[in-house]
């Protein structure tokens, strides 16, 4: 049996037909205010570009800071992260946070093994 998503015990269904102060209740205190102080203009214009974005549009955007909502759910939101927009599937477990969340700005570094002759053990090899 597959289990059902619930957040705070709301399904999906029931959050998508919830108003925006209504959402807001459910959210940490962050978030909350958030909305409460009222979005900006492009916020604004944001949610509803993906309102009537299909299921497989890419969807662009600067905003980091966007709080995921369940009208994003099923979505793929292209965010950028100073230097390419990675794409980014909204699942329902992922309301209430926010994009930035899951486009890193910054890459970790990969060491390999060193070098020839960095090394004692390397140090009568060849280099050739």
């Amino acid at each position: 049996m597959a289990r059902v998503f619930k957040y705070r015990g709301k399904t999906l269904d029931e959050l998508k037909n919830m108003s925006l102060e209504e959402l807001a209740k459910l959210f940490k205190s962050r978030e909350r205010r958030k909305i409460k102080r009222g979005l900006k203009e492009e916020e604004l214009k944001f949610i509803k570009k993906v309102e009537e974005a299909s299921e497989k549009d890419f969807i662009k955007t600067h905003l980091r800071d966007m709080i995921i909502l369940p009208s994003f759910v099923g979505k793929t939101i292209g965010v950028y992260n100073g230097k390419e927009f990675v794409a980014v599937k909204i699942q329902p477990e992922m309301i209430g946070h926010r994009l930035g969340e899951f486009s890193l700005t910054r890459k970790y570094p990969k060491h390999s093994g060193p070098g020839v002759g960095a090394t004692r053990s390397t140090k009568h090899i060849g280099k050739k």
